[in-house]
């Protein structure tokens, strides 16, 4: 496995790692706020975030998307769950922010049981803006 930059012709297989991980762990996500996702996704997102692909084989099989020390986006093809490679992901950005943060749906205890595995911490509870749907804020400090 490697870890490496982002490049556009990554862009096929990264939206594929997005949606296949989403509908796994976002079953409560209406099929039009994801239609809508997966046109931001090289719209909006990626232009403005530093996304680092996982490379299994030759082939882009997860991503993670920062925005200055946020993670705006973690996923791995569920085909190639515990496999080390989210892990991997967040070494990675944990090497270029020492202190991260994320916003996880409360409803997705797979990302959830990810990132507490990981050592985030609860910071608060809020609610996603575009669907209502209850959101946790969770911080890894710099100091772990």
């Amino acid at each position: 496995m490697k870890i490496r930059n982002y490049q556009t012709d990554d862009l096929p297989e990264l939206l594929s790692s997005w949606e296949r991980a989403s509908k796994l762990a976002h079953p409560f996500l209406s099929e039009e706020f994801l239609l809508q996702e997966r046109k931001n996704i090289p719209e909006i997102y990626l232009p403005n975030a530093d996304t680092w692909v996982a490379e299994f084989d030759g082939k882009v099989v997860g991503f993670i998307a920062l925005i200055g020390n946020e993670i705006g986006g973690l996923f791995v093809q569920p085909a190639y769950h515990r496999r080390g490679i989210g892990t991997a992901l967040i070494k990675k950005a944990q090497e270029i922010h020492s202190n991260l943060e994320v916003k996880v749906f409360t409803r997705n205890s797979i990302g959830q049981n990810f990132y507490f595995k990981h050592g985030f911490e609860f910071k608060e509870e809020t609610s996603h803006k575009e669907t209502g749907q209850p959101i946790l804020h969770l911080v890894f400090p710099a100091n772990k």
